[in-house]
């Protein structure tokens, strides 16, 4: 029997992995809905190819180009907030959340409250809004499969395992492609230097983010709320690499890695296939080829972010969230050359100092209010020039 299947965000990155398995596989799933932003022509097509029922885009002022090219097809078509949210609400046996940023934040919570299977890949949802989707899951009885490719690393090496022998949980991190440089360099350090990954194909603002290692820090968070073992037992190491994907040490002094090619295909194919495997079009590991697997601490000296990050989560309340929305503005001041390359973290930085008294956010409205407000006031800062 094919399971059917949401896909939100269908003509991002993840999306794209998630149908070339589903594609790969086409007795194993069938698509019951796709959303995207706009990117209208592109969505109808694949919608078409499909044979979605539904196809919805975030931007309702696209809704006209999306009904053109679906034409005759007989799939029905959706615009705006509220129809992606009804969306991700549709009973599927699994809704793939690859919305990028917190316009991802209301569809995943209306798939949570659903109390379906949830393959996440929307960092927002558990950075921002951690402790409101978690406590939704666990009243809705929902199930979140992690899709990242370090936190799927973790469920997979939790498997048949009790929690309560985890002695330390270890993130990777490759360090991305600024890790050797000076602070004089990173000084200097231009958009185009910076999202130069030589590991992962990603957009603009994760490879920043990855350059800066605030990457690391939003997966620090997440891996806060998806494997409750208490900040102590949460460690990140720099493995250029990127082969060990993350590791997992119990009490007796085990520890279980995970390694895979750098593809996204991996994880998915995790989740899609889970609790059980399938196949993925990827070629062996063949770690004599690879040859070595290094290991190092992080420098939080030069790469200040997952402190920032581990700051905010022991904070609690709103400072992930108000860490989250400052990283966001000041990634893009970087990215059309407003602030240097450094001027980032202490963006962040600043802008958690000043936003202290930011109330503990208890529903989702209230999650993106904090949101709003961080994003004000870390524009606030940039506009007055004291981080260039």
């Amino acid at each position: 029997m094919s399971r059917s299947l949401t896909l939100l965000g269908a003509t991002g990155s993840i999306g794209a992995s998630t149908l070339d398995l589903v594609r790969r596989n086409p007795d194993e799933w069938r698509i019951d809905t796709l959303t995207a932003n706009c990117s209208a022509s592109e969505l109808a097509a694949l919608a078409i190819e499909f044979g979605a029922k539904l196809a919805v885009v975030g931007d309702e002022g696209c809704l006209p180009e999306l009904r053109a090219a679906l034409g005759s097809s007989g799939i029905a078509a959706a615009g705006g907030k509220q129809a992606l949210a009804e969306a991700a609400a549709r009973p599927v046996d699994m809704t793939v959340a690859a919305i990028v940023g917190c316009a991802g934040l209301a569809p995943v919570m209306a798939a949570v409250e659903r109390g379906g299977t949830i393959a996440l890949a929307n960092k927002e949802a558990l950075v921002s809004a951690g402790e409101v989707l978690m406590e939704a899951v666990a009243r809705h009885g929902a199930t979140l499969l992690p899709t990242d490719s370090e936190h799927n690393a973790i469920f997979q090496c939790l498997a048949g395992n009790r929690i309560e022998d985890v002695a330390k949980i270890t993130l990777t991190a490759s360090g991305g492609p600024l890790r050797t440089w000076s602070q004089a360099q990173l000084d200097d350090a231009t958009p185009a230097e910076a999202v130069a990954h030589p590991n992962w194909s990603m957009g603009a603002k994760i490879s920043v983010d990855s350059a800066t290692m605030m990457n690391k820090g939003l997966e620090y968070i997440e891996a806060y709320h998806l494997f409750p073992v208490g900040l102590d037992k949460l460690d990140i190491v720099i493995h250029p690499q990127s082969v060990v994907h993350s590791m997992v040490e119990f009490r007796d002094r085990s520890t279980l890695a995970q390694l895979g090619p750098s593809d996204m295909r991996v994880p998915i194919a995790s989740c899609l296939a889970w609790p059980e495997r399938m196949e993925t079009p990827l070629g062996p590991l063949d770690l004599a080829q690879i040859g070595e697997l290094t290991f190092h601490a992080p420098d939080e000296q030069r790469f200040p972010a997952t402190r920032l990050a581990r700051d905010a989560i022991r904070a609690g309340g709103s400072a992930p969230a108000i860490l989250n929305a400052a990283n966001e503005v000041a990634v893009a001041a970087f990215l059309a050359g407003q602030i240097r390359f450094t001027s980032i973290a202490a963006l962040v930085e600043e802008t958690l100092t000043r936003s202290n008294d930011a109330p503990r956010p208890a529903s989702l409205e209230e999650v993106l209010a904090v949101d709003s407000s961080a994003r004000l006031q870390a524009q606030r800062l940039l506009e007055s020039h004291a981080l260039v």
